[in-house]
Formats: C-alpha cells, sequence, structure tokens
C-alpha cells in the first residue's frame, strides 16, 4: 500500500466532486433557459444529487467492511461517467411543463443528478474513513488538507467554465471536464491496495459502533452538520446567479474567489484547528453571518469592492465548517468508524437537497437580497451553539481526541 498515492488519489476525487459543483453552478442559467425551468424546479432537479449523496454515503459507511474500499471507491469513477452520459444526452422539451417528470429530458436530469450525487457520496463515503484510517494520529489536520481540494476543484471547475465561456462554448462540453479528474483518480488507485477502516483493524464489534451514533454530544453535532452544510454548500450552488443579479459581473468569479479563501485557509489554518476546533467553528459561524448579511445587502450599481469585501468575510467563515465537524467526528467517536463519517457527511448533504428547493423558492419570490439574507440567520445561530460546547469542554479541561490502537498495538 502506497498511503502518498492513495492520498493523491483521494484529493484528485474530492476536486473531482467540487468541479461538479462549479461546473453545475455555472450551467444553471443555461440549463433553465434549455428545459424551460423555475428556478423552484432546477432546486428539484439539482435536489437528487444531494439525495443521492445522502444514500449513497449511508449505504457506503454500513458496507464498507464488507464490500471493501477499493471497489466502492472504483464504483464512483463508473458512476460519474455514466451520469455525464444520461446528463448531455437529454433532449430539450419545448415548452415549461409543471412538473419535471412531464418530459423525458427534465426526467433524464433528474436521473443523472441523481447519478452523480450517488457517486459523490461514494467518494466521500470511502475517502473519510480511508484518510482517517492511513492517517490515524493526524485525523483533522488531514481531513483539513483532503477537503482543501474541493475549493481547488471548485477554482478548477470555476475557471474551466469561465475560459470555455469565452469560446462560447455549449453546457455540454463544460460539464464534460468532469471526465478528466474521474479518469485520473481511477487510474491512480486501479492497481492499489486499500487498507482496513480504524474500526475494523482495531476489531470494535459492530453493537459498539452504533452505540456512537446515539451519543448525546454526537446527535448535537448531527444537527449542527445540517446548518453549517446549508450556510456552505447551499449558498455555493446559488452563488454565481445571485451575485451576477446583484453586481453584474459574472458570478463565478465570486465562486472561484471565496474558493481560493478556503482552499489557503483549510492548508494554512487547518494544521492548527485540532487544538481548539469548537472555538475555531464559533469565529468561522460570526464571520459567515456578518458576510451573508452584507452580501443580502447590496443592490445593483453598488461598489464591486464592498461585494469583495463581504464575499471575503463569507469564504473566511465557511473554510473550516466542513472538515472540522469530521475530523472531530473521526477524533471524539472513533469507535463508531465509517458510520459515524457517514452519518455526519450523508447529513451534511441531505440537508442541502431539502435546502436547495427553498432557496431557490426565496430567490423567486424574495429575490437575491432576500435570499442571500435568510440564509445568515443559520450561522448566526450556530454561533451560539459552537460556543455553548466549547465552554463545555473548556469547563471539563479542555478538547482531546480519542485514540483506538490496532489489534497488533495491543497484543
Amino acid at each position: 500500500m502506497n498511503r502518498s498515492r492513495l492520498f493523491m488519489a483521494s484529493c484528485i476525487s474530492m476536486l473531482t466532486t467540487a468541479l461538479v459543483f462549479a461546473i453545475r453552478g455555472d450551467i444553471e442559467a443555461p440549463l433553465r433557459a434549455a428545459f424551460h425551468l423555475s428556478g423552484e424546479q432546477m432546486g428539484l432537479i439539482w435536489g437528487p444529487a444531494f439525495f443521492g449523496f445522502t444514500a449513497s454515503i449511508f449505504l457506503s459507511s454500513f458496507v464498507i467492511d464488507l464490500i471493501g474500499m477499493r471497489r466502492l471507491y472504483l464504483l464512483s469513477g463508473f458512476g460519474f461517467l455514466a451520469s455525464l452520459v444520461i446528463i448531455v444526452l437529454a433532449p430539450y422539451p419545448v415548452v415549461h411543463a409543471d412538473s419535471i417528470f412531464a418530459h423525458l429530458g427534465t426526467t433524464m436530469l433528474y436521473v443523472g443528478f441523481l447519478v452523480m450525487g450517488l457517486s459523490q457520496g461514494l467518494v466521500e463515503g470511502v475517502v473519510n474513513p480511508l484518510v482517517s484510517s492511513i492517517y490515524n494520529d493526524q485525523k483533522t489536520t488531514r481531513l483539513n488538507a483532503l477537503h482543501a481540494w474541493w475549493p481547488a476543484g471548485m477554482i478548477v471547475g470555476g475557471l474551466a467554465a469561465l475560459g470555455l465561456t469565452q469560446f462560447h462554448a455549449i453546457w455540454q462540453v463544460k460539464l464534460a471536464v468532469v471526465a478528466v479528474p474521474t479518469l485520473t483518480y481511477m487510474a491512480m488507485s486501479w492497481n492499489q491496495s486499500f487498507p482496513p477502516t480504524e474500526r475494523a483493524a482495531s476489531e470494535v464489534p459492530t453493537n459498539e459502533m452504533l452505540r456512537e451514533t446515539v451519543n448525546p454530544l454526537f446527535l448535537v453535532l448531527f444537527c449542527f452538520m445540517w446548518l453549517t452544510a446549508i450556510t456552505e454548500l447551499g449558498a455555493d450552488q446559488w452563488f454565481p446567479s445571485m451575485m451576477k443579479q446583484l453586481t453584474g459581473l459574472d458570478g463565478i468569479l465570486f465562486l472561484v474567489y471565496t474558493a481560493g479563501l478556503v482552499f489557503t485557509m483549510r492548508t494554512a489554518v487547518g494544521r492548527y484547528v485540532h487544538r481548539s476546533p469548537f472555538f475555531a467553528l464559533t469565529l468561522c459561524s460570526a464571520l459567515c453571518a456578518a458576510g451573508l448579511w452584507m452580501l443580502g445587502s447590496l443592490h445593483p450599481g453598488d461598489s464591486v469592492l464592498a461585494a469583495f469585501a463581504a464575499a471575503t468575510l463569507f469564504g473566511v467563515g465557511k473554510s473550516l465548517f466542513w472538515p472540522t465537524m469530521l475530523g472531530i467526528t473521526s477524533e471524539r467517536f472513533p469507535r463508531g468508524g465509517p458510520l459515524c463519517l457517514g452519518l455526519m457527511g450523508g447529513g451534511g448533504f441531505l440537508s442541502i437537497a431539502v435546502a436547495l428547493p427553498i432557496i431557490g423558492r426565496n430567490l423567486d419570490q424574495l429575490g437575491p437580497n432576500g435570499a442571500i439574507r435568510a440564509l445568515a440567520v443559520l450561522p448566526a445561530a450556530l454561533v451560539i451553539g459552537f460556543m455553548a460546547i466549547y465552554m463545555l469542554f473548556k469547563l471539563r479541561g479542555g478538547y482531546t481526541a480519542i485514540l483506538l490502537r490496532p489489534v497488533e498495538a495491543q497484543d
């Protein structure tokens, strides 16, 4: 087993999932126009990507020790390629329909994004326990490094979409870019052996793994994951469209800019978060709330500098949410193994599937200002929640990680 090669393949597959996210946000307008969809219908079609992710990560967390990480990992790549074929071949409807299932084309979009979501879930369901297993003494640090490739994918996807726009490329060509990193990570991992999960290596019984999922702290964090995920990724999916309406600039520029901030924070600051993760999450929540409220207060004609200042607060604020929540889960509930990680990551994506149509409806009814300000309420609530947990740990002597040892090391 070459753990450096496996880690690099994991990073590229994480980049792939984000590339999908960025390009999908960029092609939202031409998709809506070509398939005669409302904002709410577009949200409903995107939803399966997140429902599929959730179902896939939940299922993979249960069967990963039985089927093996390698098989599930390669299956994700084949899923990405299949989803691209389904979406690109979807025929256009002639007129708007009240139901997305009233036409073959919009139904194929729904199915294609569902398969794409299932593939994303397999990636997340494998790489988080994989990295936690091969770097079990550096979990939060390595998970932040791994998830730095999410914003890297947003940057690559955003710039690729922007560049292809200059050449007047159709949306199908933009989406096909996803095949490049997919084939790359499949080739890198094709002949590699994968280790057992940390839970399997330590021979933690299944009943103990299940017991971790009802730990009161885990349940609280699971609920908080919904709010952090909607704040970060729910906003990102509509960000290009909303910012273009507010500033007149190509909204993908803001997406690339905030992704650059997230990449910098996860690579430069992520290595220190393990010292006080809940305090870091409290600060991130406060910055997100302020940034989103400022973005929601913008109006056409306002200074571009003001827009970028608000986007800076938002970008820095959302940077540590996802990997730190997973790092805490892996460090505090190691006996929960891939199941706890799967529930946390799957819960995050399930929340986005629920939120996307609501955000789309808010965009239709309230406009971009109202839709963004409504999102600002979520991180504002998280400030209170994360600060309470931080104070609780501080009263008990501070935050520490719980370590498991492989059976061989225990003998």
